[in-house]
């Protein structure tokens, strides 16, 4: 299902009118509409919140001992952290944006597909990855967001991701949000545990994310362990960092949000058009296929 293309007040909402955005969501029906719901919440809502909240909600894959391992032999986060991670966001910001029955979400789920293809995964671990992209960035947004998802967000996200997931194949995805829900839980409750290359595959992505900042190196590595949860960073072998910085970046957080509630609406998408590393002026110039490569 391809988002409309026809002008609505979520692409050019009234400069100040903040809930003009919600109250077209919440016009639209979660299930028929989720990727037009999708777009709009993602896109003009929650674009920053979206991308933290999938860069952790990656990070949080690599608590599991088989998904950890497969990287760990492929040896692509180890010599291609930053473009590793530069794909799966674009690959996912084109299906969000586009759709993924559009030219463009075709092509990026063709390349998803190939990537996948080339390594034996089982089908609970993508299961499982698939279901992070879903709950992961709803706990985010409830805990840090400008406004409270929507219930027709919330579903949305579950059909969107679900759709995706039967265009790659992904077997036995729970036909409930609740169901899929509680499939996400209890696998984390029995495979979250330490290995050595969780460890390792951990340690490259905390180096990735404090290359993206100016401060000091231990000082970053310190702020995002802050955010990770005692299930998580046992799996990692993390250190815990003293509760009086977990509760200072919430803070910050916190702070951010109440921010930007007083902005007016966002009238252009930022999904694919955020600045990128390893693509630069993407998506100018370039297709989805052009992902990947090595």
């Amino acid at each position: 299902m391809a988002p409309s293309s026809a002008p609505d007040r979520a692409h050019r909402p009234d400069r100040w009118d903040r809930f003009a955005n919600r109250r077209r969501i919440t016009s639209l029906d979660p299930e028929r509409d989720h990727a037009e719901i999708m777009r709009i919440s993602s896109g003009y809502e929650f674009p920053w919140d979206y991308v933290r909240a999938l860069e952790f909600a990656l990070f949080r894959t690599y608590c599991v001992p088989s998904i950890s391992a497969l990287l760990a032999r492929t040896g692509e986060f180890e010599k291609r952290p930053q473009q590793r991670y530069d794909d799966t966001a674009l690959l996912m910001a084109e299906l969000v944006e586009h759709g993924y029955d559009s030219p463009r979400g075709r092509d990026a789920l063709r390349v998803v597909n190939r990537l996948h293809g080339r390594y034996p995964i089982a089908n609970d671990d993508m299961r499982y990855v698939l279901s992070t992209f879903v709950y992961d960035p709803i706990e985010w947004i409830s805990t840090y967001g400008w406004r409270p998802l929507t219930d027709h967000e919330r579903l949305a996200a579950f059909h969107f991701y679900r759709a995706v997931g039967a265009r790659m194949g992904i077997k036995e995805v729970p036909e409930t949000y609740e169901a899929f829900r509680d499939f996400k839980r209890a696998y984390e409750a029995e495979h979250f545990t330490y290995s050595d290359t969780n460890r390792r595959i951990g340690q490259y992505t905390l180096d990735l994310f404090c290359s993206w900042y100016p401060a000091p190196k231990p000082l970053t590595s310190r702020a995002v362990l802050a955010m990770l949860d005692a299930r998580m960073l046992s799996a990692f072998g993390f250190d815990p960092q003293p509760p009086w910085l977990t509760t200072l970046a919430h803070h910050a957080l916190r702070l951010r949000a109440h921010t930007v509630r007083l902005l007016p609406p966002r009238r252009e998408p930022s999904l694919t058009s955020r600045p990128n590393r390893t693509y630069p002026n993407y998506p100018t110039g370039y297709r989805p296929s052009d992902i990947g490569a090595p």
